[in-house]
């Protein structure tokens, strides 16, 4: 495996190049790794709604969401809260600022199309018909406790994801061989999802799912019936109470990472050339 230092020097290279990469693949890349988080969180939705016990609940989709980041990772695919790690790249002086934000932009903004587009197939062909209805309720329940998270709370539950996210892609991409880069981004990402943190990219296919599945009447007349409070699953609670502090949270956790990792080993590398 690569050490922690060659990881730093084989990430700016990288680092590099995806702040170069031209707009229209970034956008594509990054649609893809949105789709395939989405299939995480789809997953994870799909393989709980009738598990009653939350500990029981956070240990299966700790168990199944994580495949998603490797097929992300063997796919090449562009997934915001990952690149956060070009801020190494800025601290080193290799990339101007201006280019990260491009990267990132383009990125979040395929993010958001893949998982939405996902979300709207789910909830419109069918796929939360499973347990006559069972799952779209659970889907909508989801999504609204996420839009009631406090703005400080957010915050910090996207933080401690992203911590985790960016130690994923540095152990997958240390590991020479397939088993290990899927052990490396196993591990943190299980652990994120089993502590209940806040992924903004998987948000952008949980709380969709969930508005999607409302705009239909049978669905959310069979929420009332469940009891299932979803007033406040609106768009304006998801951008502003939810997917806006999750973000600031990704990126502030990423660019932790980024500066510990590039302190500890980019300036050392520097001096050293």
């Amino acid at each position: 495996m690569l050490t922690p230092a060659e990881f730093v020097e084989t990430y700016l290279d990288l680092g590099e190049r995806k702040t170069k990469a031209p707009a229209l693949r970034l956008l594509v890349l990054g649609v893809l790794a949105g789709f395939l988080v989405g299939c995480g969180a789809c997953v994870s939705n799909t393989a709980t709604f009738a598990v009653s016990n939350p500990s029981a609940a956070r240990i299966i989709s700790g168990l199944l969401f994580p495949f998603n980041l490797f097929i992300i990772v063997m796919m090449g695919a562009e997934l915001f809260t990952g690149n956060n790690l070009i801020a190494m790249d800025l601290f080193a002086g290799r990339v101007r600022l201006s280019g990260m934000l491009r990267n990132w932009l383009l990125v979040y903004g395929g993010n958001l199309l893949g998982g939405c587009l996902l979300a709207a197939g789910c909830a419109f062909a069918g796929q939360m018909d499973l347990g006559d209805g069972a799952l779209a309720v659970y889907a909508m329940k989801v999504a609204a406790n996420k839009c009631a998270l406090r703005f400080g709370r957010a915050l910090l539950l996207g933080m401690g994801c992203n911590i985790l996210v960016c130690i994923a892609v540095m152990c997958s991409s240390c590991a020479k061989s397939v088993p290990g880069r899927a052990v490396g981004v196993y591990l943190p990402i299980s652990f994120f999802v089993i502590c209940g943190f806040e992924h903004s990219v998987a948000n952008m296919f949980y709380i969709p799912a969930g508005l999607f599945v409302k705009s239909l009447p049978g669905y959310a007349a069979l929420a009332a019936q469940a009891g299932v409070d979803i007033s406040g699953l609106t768009l304006g609670n998801f951008l502003l109470r939810n997917l806006l502090p999750v973000t600031l949270g990704n990126i502030l956790g990423g660019l932790l990472v980024a500066l510990l990792l590039w302190y500890a080993y980019g300036k050392k590398t520097e001096k050293a050339a």
